[in-house]
């Protein structure tokens, strides 16, 4: 212990002398380490300095000190765990194939304060008394959330769930087991159409990354705007504009809200539009871009596919008084082709379990709905809908009926 406290000391002031940044460059601070220990290591045969029993574990601690966020290192670096999270300093747990474990890690309240503001240092967005709640992407990719103590008894509680992408193109979800050979390739058609998917689910059921996956199928010669509350859409385009939403400064001011965001990006020539997640009034925004003929996508919490059609119609309201059920309803109609919607089964599998046709009609303040697969024995298969749009279908070349003759 006492060995890796002065390694701990001379690392960092070699951090300093260096100007570096530890978690942008990461692999220098491991260089460093790497041979400091080194340097250690041959003093200690001269019994100048005590002994480091493991140099390579020595290493790996240093660098979770200094770039990383220590204690929670190894969960982060390890690839199976997808979230992690702390409810009091004892209490930190990670979850693994969907089920949730706690861990031998025992934090204390000073060192919870320390990761937290060691996570927003390099993120630009603050987090205090004025603004108890704070979203973040870290450098990795992983988006941090953070509960001041106070709003949440006791102490902070903070929320780190990892960029894992296990999939990038629909292909990868089949051979995952999300999705089937017959439903990917529907899907697959739909997005070159140009039909606009509403994905839905509960949280960690999937969303965004089925949402990268359909966003990996556009094809390159479109340009596409996405919006989110914090960057966690990744796919590979060569014309796409990521935009994420900002928080108040200190002023009070400087607010970018996601509503903005879909607002702006209607003047930068896109034709495809991608919201990571609707949550609020910016449904409505989305909705008159859809409804003015451009081709978009996004996520949206609920329980199933008719659901999420429900509370599309909805949250539009939230954005005034002037906004009614009587225009809402038809526009969702008119705008929302597909609703794809996704569960976590009790083993911790995330399967589509639901692609829902949106044909355009309504009854009274019902929309009209036909199910083109559903979940039926134990499986995902092909139901009696047709998706709506063939037009757009044969406009690229795609027969849909066979397509969906050769599903069934």
């Amino acid at each position: 212990m006492v060995a890796m406290a002065v390694l701990d000391a001379e690392l960092r002031d070699a951090v300093r002398r260096e100007q570096l940044d530890p978690q942008r460059d990461p692999h220098a601070v491991r260089r460093l380490a790497v041979a400091l220990v080194r340097e250690h290591d041959e003093r200690s045969l001269t019994g100048a300095v005590p002994p480091v029993a493991d140099p390579d574990a020595a290493v790996a601690e240093l660098v979770a000190r200094v770039a990383g966020f220590g204690p929670l290192q190894p969960h982060l670096d390890d690839p199976t765990v997808e979230e992690v999270w702390i409810n009091s300093p004892d209490r930190v747990f990670v979850a693994r194939s969907g089920r949730h474990e706690l861990t031998n890690v025992v934090l204390t309240a000073e060192q919870v304060t320390e990761l937290v503001e060691r996570m927003l240092t390099s993120t630009g967005r603050r987090i205090d008394l004025s603004r108890p709640f704070v979203d973040a992407v870290l450098p990795a990719g992983h988006r941090v959330h953070v509960v001041l103590d106070g709003i949440a008894r006791g102490f902070s509680a903070v929320n780190i769930r990892k960029f894992v992408m296990r999939a990038a193109r629909l292909g990868a979800l089949v051979e995952c087991g999300t999705l089937t050979p017959a439903a990917a390739r529907f899907l697959e058609a739909s997005v070159r159409a140009g039909l606009n998917i509403l994905v839905s689910g509960a949280t960690q059921a999937g969303k965004t990354t089925l949402l990268n996956c359909l966003a990996g199928e556009i094809p390159g010669g479109e340009r596409v705007i996405s919006a989110e509350e914090v960057f966690e859409m990744r796919f590979p385009h060569p014309d796409w504009v990521a935009l994420q939403t900002r928080p108040e400064g200190l002023e009070g001011t400087g607010e970018v809200r996601l509503r903005d965001l879909v607002k702006e990006s209607l003047r930068m020539r896109p034709t495809r539009i991608l919201v990571g997640e609707v949550r609020a009034e910016e449904c409505l925004d989305l909705l008159l871009a859809l409804n003015s003929g451009l081709p978009g996508m996004c996520t949206l919490h609920a329980n199933s596919a008719r659901e999420a059609l429900t509370k599309a119609c909805t949250l539009p309201l939230l954005a005034g008084e002037n906004i009614s059920a009587r225009f809402v309803v038809p526009t969702v109609a008119a705008s929302v082709d597909l609703v794809v919607h996704l569960a976590l089964d009790p083993s911790g599998q995330r399967r589509v379990v639901e692609i829902l046709a949106v044909p355009g009609r309504t009854e009274g303040d019902v929309i009209e709905t036909e199910p083109v697969f559903e979940w039926s024995a134990g499986a995902l298969r092909r139901g009696i809908g047709r998706p709506p749009r063939p037009e757009r279908f044969a406009r690229v070349g795609i027969d849909v009926s066979r397509l969906l003759h050769e599903a069934g």
